[in-house]
Protein backbone atom coordinates (compact mmCIF):
# COMPACT_ATOMS: atom_id res chain seq x y z
CA UNK A 1 0.00 0.00 0.00
CA UNK A 2 1.11 3.78 -0.14
CA UNK A 3 1.09 4.07 3.49
CA UNK A 4 3.64 0.94 3.80
CA UNK A 5 6.26 2.14 1.03
CA UNK A 6 5.78 5.89 2.75
CA UNK A 7 6.98 4.22 6.05
CA UNK A 8 9.75 1.90 4.50
CA UNK A 9 10.99 4.97 2.87
CA UNK A 10 11.12 6.38 5.69
CA UNK A 11 12.68 3.88 7.54
CA UNK A 12 15.57 3.98 4.93
CA UNK A 13 16.21 7.66 5.33
CA UNK A 14 16.22 7.49 8.67
CA UNK A 15 19.02 4.60 8.21
CA UNK A 16 20.92 6.63 6.20
CA UNK A 17 21.03 9.45 8.30
CA UNK A 18 22.06 7.62 10.98
CA UNK A 19 24.96 6.30 9.18
CA UNK A 20 26.21 9.78 7.93
CA UNK A 21 26.18 10.74 11.35
CA UNK A 22 28.33 8.01 12.64
CA UNK A 23 30.67 8.95 9.45
CA UNK A 24 30.79 12.72 10.14
CA UNK A 25 31.85 11.77 13.99
CA UNK A 26 34.64 9.30 13.01
CA UNK A 27 35.93 12.24 10.28
CA UNK A 28 35.35 10.18 7.31
CA UNK A 29 32.26 12.35 5.81
CA UNK A 30 32.27 16.02 6.20
CA UNK A 31 29.28 17.91 7.56
CA UNK A 32 28.56 19.93 4.04
CA UNK A 33 28.05 16.41 2.33
CA UNK A 34 24.43 16.58 2.49
CA UNK A 35 22.73 18.11 -0.53
CA UNK A 36 20.22 19.68 1.86
CA UNK A 37 22.20 20.37 4.85
CA UNK A 38 23.15 23.96 5.88
CA UNK A 39 25.43 22.47 8.95
CA UNK A 40 28.29 25.42 7.67
CA UNK A 41 28.31 28.52 9.11
CA UNK A 42 28.17 30.53 5.96
CA UNK A 43 24.99 28.50 5.07
CA UNK A 44 23.41 29.78 8.13
CA UNK A 45 24.13 32.82 7.08
CA UNK A 46 22.47 32.83 3.79
CA UNK A 47 19.48 30.79 5.28
CA UNK A 48 18.98 34.00 7.65
CA UNK A 49 19.09 35.83 4.34
CA UNK A 50 16.55 34.60 2.57
CA UNK A 51 14.05 34.68 5.70
CA UNK A 52 11.34 37.85 5.71
CA UNK A 53 9.91 39.80 8.19
CA UNK A 54 6.70 37.75 8.30
CA UNK A 55 8.66 34.70 8.89
CA UNK A 56 8.19 33.75 5.38
CA UNK A 57 11.11 32.38 3.02
CA UNK A 58 11.95 34.30 -0.02
CA UNK A 59 12.61 32.42 -2.75
CA UNK A 60 16.40 32.05 -3.87
CA UNK A 61 18.17 34.08 -6.29
CA UNK A 62 21.65 34.28 -7.73
CA UNK A 63 23.25 36.70 -6.17
CA UNK A 64 22.24 34.68 -2.48
CA UNK A 65 25.90 33.18 -1.45
CA UNK A 66 26.39 29.68 -1.76
CA UNK A 67 27.60 27.85 1.80
CA UNK A 68 31.43 27.62 1.41
CA UNK A 69 32.96 24.04 1.14
CA UNK A 70 35.14 22.80 3.48
CA UNK A 71 37.75 20.92 2.86
CA UNK A 72 38.18 17.23 4.74
CA UNK A 73 41.39 17.76 6.54
CA UNK A 74 40.76 13.75 7.48
CA UNK A 75 43.45 11.25 6.05
CA UNK A 76 43.76 8.22 7.93
CA UNK A 77 47.27 7.90 9.39
CA UNK A 78 47.76 4.49 7.35
CA UNK A 79 46.92 6.26 3.70
CA UNK A 80 49.09 4.91 1.11
CA UNK A 81 51.14 6.88 -0.23
CA UNK A 82 49.36 7.73 -3.62
CA UNK A 83 46.33 8.36 -1.30
CA UNK A 84 48.48 11.36 -0.43
CA UNK A 85 49.38 12.28 -4.24
CA UNK A 86 45.92 11.76 -5.18
CA UNK A 87 45.19 14.00 -2.67
CA UNK A 88 47.27 16.76 -3.18
CA UNK A 89 45.42 16.84 -7.21
CA UNK A 90 42.04 16.61 -5.95
CA UNK A 91 42.87 19.34 -4.02
CA UNK A 92 44.07 21.59 -6.98
CA UNK A 93 40.83 21.08 -9.00
CA UNK A 94 39.07 22.44 -6.31
CA UNK A 95 41.04 24.90 -5.19
CA UNK A 96 40.74 26.42 -9.22
CA UNK A 97 44.45 25.82 -9.67
CA UNK A 98 45.13 27.79 -6.73
CA UNK A 99 48.54 26.37 -5.38
CA UNK A 100 48.36 28.53 -1.99
CA UNK A 101 45.05 27.00 -0.97
CA UNK A 102 46.33 23.64 -1.89
CA UNK A 103 49.50 24.04 0.20
CA UNK A 104 47.58 25.20 3.38
CA UNK A 105 45.32 22.43 2.55
CA UNK A 106 48.43 20.03 2.67
CA UNK A 107 50.03 21.50 5.56
CA UNK A 108 46.62 20.78 7.77
CA UNK A 109 46.22 17.48 6.26
CA UNK A 110 49.71 15.71 7.30
CA UNK A 111 52.24 18.33 8.70
CA UNK A 112 54.28 15.51 10.41
CA UNK A 113 54.42 13.21 7.39
CA UNK A 114 57.30 15.51 5.49
CA UNK A 115 60.66 15.54 6.70
CA UNK A 116 64.11 16.39 5.01
CA UNK A 117 67.13 14.87 5.44
CA UNK A 118 71.34 15.29 4.98
CA UNK A 119 74.22 13.40 5.90
CA UNK A 120 77.92 14.42 5.88
CA UNK A 121 80.33 11.70 5.25
CA UNK A 122 84.37 10.62 6.02
CA UNK A 123 86.17 8.23 4.50
CA UNK A 124 87.02 5.07 6.01
CA UNK A 125 88.87 1.72 4.47
CA UNK A 126 91.80 1.86 2.15
CA UNK A 127 93.28 5.23 1.18
CA UNK A 128 89.74 6.59 2.89
CA UNK A 129 87.46 5.69 -0.34
CA UNK A 130 84.31 3.81 1.70
CA UNK A 131 82.25 6.78 2.92
CA UNK A 132 81.05 5.88 6.27
CA UNK A 133 78.35 8.15 8.17
CA UNK A 134 79.40 10.86 10.67
CA UNK A 135 77.07 13.42 10.90
CA UNK A 136 72.55 13.28 10.15
CA UNK A 137 70.58 16.10 10.42
CA UNK A 138 66.85 15.78 9.69
CA UNK A 139 64.21 18.88 9.75
CA UNK A 140 60.62 19.13 9.80
CA UNK A 141 58.37 20.78 6.38
CA UNK A 142 58.64 23.81 8.57
CA UNK A 143 62.76 23.52 8.44
CA UNK A 144 63.06 23.06 12.20
CA UNK A 145 65.56 20.52 13.45
CA UNK A 146 64.46 17.13 14.52
CA UNK A 147 67.42 15.49 14.83
CA UNK A 148 71.21 16.87 14.67
CA UNK A 149 74.04 14.43 16.00
CA UNK A 150 77.39 13.38 14.86
CA UNK A 151 78.05 9.70 14.22
CA UNK A 152 81.12 7.52 15.21
CA UNK A 153 81.56 4.95 12.17
CA UNK A 154 82.33 1.66 12.48
CA UNK A 155 85.58 1.71 11.01
CA UNK A 156 88.47 4.22 11.93
CA UNK A 157 88.36 7.39 10.49
CA UNK A 158 91.20 7.87 7.26
CA UNK A 159 90.00 11.26 5.85
CA UNK A 160 88.09 13.49 7.33
CA UNK A 161 86.75 15.26 4.37
CA UNK A 162 86.77 18.77 6.57
CA UNK A 163 86.35 20.50 3.33
CA UNK A 164 82.80 19.05 2.23
CA UNK A 165 82.01 17.06 5.39
CA UNK A 166 82.73 20.20 8.09
CA UNK A 167 83.57 17.20 9.81
CA UNK A 168 86.88 17.43 11.98
CA UNK A 169 88.95 15.33 14.66
CA UNK A 170 86.84 17.11 17.72
CA UNK A 171 83.12 16.11 16.71
CA UNK A 172 84.12 12.69 17.10
CA UNK A 173 85.01 13.17 20.58
CA UNK A 174 81.18 13.03 21.31
CA UNK A 175 80.12 11.02 18.43
CA UNK A 176 77.40 8.38 18.94
CA UNK A 177 77.70 5.20 17.66
CA UNK A 178 76.57 4.48 13.93
CA UNK A 179 74.12 1.66 15.18
CA UNK A 180 72.45 3.67 17.65
CA UNK A 181 72.39 6.44 15.48
CA UNK A 182 70.95 4.40 12.69
CA UNK A 183 68.49 2.88 14.67
CA UNK A 184 67.47 6.69 16.19
CA UNK A 185 66.98 7.91 12.05
CA UNK A 186 65.09 5.26 11.21
CA UNK A 187 62.52 5.45 13.50
CA UNK A 188 62.07 9.27 12.64
CA UNK A 189 62.04 8.14 8.83
CA UNK A 190 59.39 5.40 9.42
CA UNK A 191 55.95 6.34 7.17
CA UNK A 192 57.50 10.08 6.38
CA UNK A 193 57.39 11.27 2.85
CA UNK A 194 61.44 12.11 2.81
CA UNK A 195 63.29 15.46 1.08
CA UNK A 196 66.52 15.44 0.09
CA UNK A 197 69.10 15.86 -2.47
CA UNK A 198 70.99 12.91 -4.42
CA UNK A 199 69.01 11.63 -1.20
CA UNK A 200 70.35 7.69 -2.56
CA UNK A 201 73.68 8.55 -1.00
CA UNK A 202 72.35 9.76 2.52
CA UNK A 203 70.13 6.21 2.45
CA UNK A 204 73.38 4.24 1.35
CA UNK A 205 75.41 5.81 4.34
CA UNK A 206 72.32 4.90 6.68
CA UNK A 207 72.43 1.66 5.34
CA UNK A 208 69.07 1.93 4.57
CA UNK A 209 66.29 1.79 1.62
CA UNK A 210 63.51 4.21 2.04
CA UNK A 211 60.20 3.33 -0.28
CA UNK A 212 60.63 5.21 -3.62
CA UNK A 213 56.78 6.85 -3.78
CA UNK A 214 57.89 7.89 -0.28
CA UNK A 215 61.02 9.61 -1.29
CA UNK A 216 61.30 13.16 -3.13
CA UNK A 217 64.99 13.69 -4.73
CA UNK A 218 65.46 17.31 -5.46
CA UNK A 219 68.27 15.99 -7.38
CA UNK A 220 65.78 14.52 -9.92
CA UNK A 221 62.83 16.73 -9.90
CA UNK A 222 61.97 17.65 -13.42
CA UNK A 223 60.02 20.49 -12.01
CA UNK A 224 62.59 22.60 -9.77
CA UNK A 225 65.24 21.70 -13.29
CA UNK A 226 62.53 23.35 -15.27
CA UNK A 227 61.58 26.55 -13.18
CA UNK A 228 65.28 27.05 -12.70
CA UNK A 229 65.52 27.14 -16.71
CA UNK A 230 68.13 24.11 -16.80
CA UNK A 231 67.40 20.59 -19.20
CA UNK A 232 65.84 18.14 -17.46
CA UNK A 233 68.58 15.72 -17.81
CA UNK A 234 71.08 17.91 -16.27
CA UNK A 235 73.01 17.32 -12.93
CA UNK A 236 72.21 20.21 -10.81
CA UNK A 237 73.80 20.67 -7.78
CA UNK A 238 71.43 21.93 -4.13
CA UNK A 239 73.83 24.58 -4.11
CA UNK A 240 72.74 25.80 -7.73
CA UNK A 241 69.53 25.12 -7.34
CA UNK A 242 69.55 27.30 -4.04
CA UNK A 243 71.57 29.77 -5.72
CA UNK A 244 68.53 30.25 -8.73
CA UNK A 245 65.17 29.63 -7.18
CA UNK A 246 65.83 30.48 -3.57
CA UNK A 247 68.27 33.27 -4.13
CA UNK A 248 70.27 32.30 -1.30
CA UNK A 249 74.07 31.23 -1.16
CA UNK A 250 74.54 28.02 1.27
CA UNK A 251 78.30 25.95 0.92
CA UNK A 252 80.01 28.84 0.81
CA UNK A 253 83.87 29.36 3.03
CA UNK A 254 85.97 26.29 4.00
CA UNK A 255 84.36 25.15 6.90
CA UNK A 256 82.87 22.40 5.21
CA UNK A 257 78.98 22.10 4.71
CA UNK A 258 76.19 22.03 6.91
CA UNK A 259 73.81 19.01 7.20
CA UNK A 260 70.99 21.27 8.47
CA UNK A 261 71.35 24.03 6.39
CA UNK A 262 71.29 21.64 3.35
CA UNK A 263 68.77 19.69 4.52
CA UNK A 264 66.89 23.00 5.26
CA UNK A 265 67.36 24.30 1.37
CA UNK A 266 66.27 20.79 0.23
CA UNK A 267 62.75 21.21 2.03
CA UNK A 268 62.82 24.92 0.79
CA UNK A 269 62.85 23.73 -2.87
CA UNK A 270 60.21 20.96 -2.61
CA UNK A 271 58.13 23.44 -0.85
CA UNK A 272 58.66 25.78 -4.06
CA UNK A 273 56.89 23.31 -6.50
CA UNK A 274 55.49 20.81 -4.13
CA UNK A 275 51.80 21.24 -5.38
CA UNK A 276 52.77 20.80 -9.42
CA UNK A 277 55.15 18.02 -8.35
CA UNK A 278 52.51 15.65 -5.84
CA UNK A 279 50.06 16.52 -9.19
CA UNK A 280 52.13 15.34 -11.72
CA UNK A 281 52.87 12.25 -9.15
CA UNK A 282 49.40 11.46 -8.36
CA UNK A 283 49.20 11.31 -12.59
CA UNK A 284 51.85 9.16 -13.01
CA UNK A 285 50.50 6.69 -10.22
CA UNK A 286 48.57 3.34 -11.67
CA UNK A 287 45.13 3.73 -11.31
CA UNK A 288 43.17 1.89 -8.44
CA UNK A 289 39.88 0.95 -6.42
CA UNK A 290 39.26 3.60 -3.73
CA UNK A 291 39.34 3.09 -0.61
CA UNK A 292 36.15 4.00 1.65
CA UNK A 293 38.57 4.33 4.85
CA UNK A 294 41.81 5.51 3.62
CA UNK A 295 40.96 7.47 0.55
CA UNK A 296 39.42 11.04 0.96
CA UNK A 297 39.36 11.54 -2.94
CA UNK A 298 36.24 8.14 -2.85
CA UNK A 299 33.30 8.89 -3.52
CA UNK A 300 31.37 9.90 -0.22
CA UNK A 301 28.12 8.14 -1.16
CA UNK A 302 29.85 5.08 -1.36
CA UNK A 303 30.13 4.96 2.23
CA UNK A 304 26.58 4.95 2.48
CA UNK A 305 26.44 0.86 0.94
CA UNK A 306 25.75 -1.86 3.25
CA UNK A 307 29.04 -3.73 2.29
CA UNK A 308 31.32 -0.99 4.02
CA UNK A 309 29.23 -1.39 7.30
CA UNK A 310 29.48 -5.05 9.38
CA UNK A 311 26.53 -5.23 11.70
CA UNK A 312 29.14 -5.37 14.73
CA UNK A 313 30.39 -1.79 13.67
CA UNK A 314 27.00 -0.44 13.21
CA UNK A 315 25.97 -1.76 16.52
CA UNK A 316 29.21 -0.23 18.28
CA UNK A 317 28.91 2.73 16.75
CA UNK A 318 25.62 3.48 17.17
Amino acid sequence: SLQGRSKKRSRKHQRFMERRAVLEQKGLLSPHGHPGSQTTESGLEAHTALTQANGTVAPPCDKVPKPKRVESASLSPSASPDSIARHHSVLLSQGNGSPKRVRTSSLVLRPSKYVAIDCEMVGTGPQGRLSELARCSVVSYEGDVIYDKYVRPELPIVDYRTRWSGITKQHMKNAIPFTAAQAEILKILKDKIVVGHAIHNDFQALKYFHPKDRTRDTSQSPVLKKRAGLPVRANVSLKNLARYLLHKKIQVGCKGHSSVEDAQTAMELYRLVEVQWEKELAHSLPPRPPSPVTDPAADSSQYLDDQYWPTDLMASSL
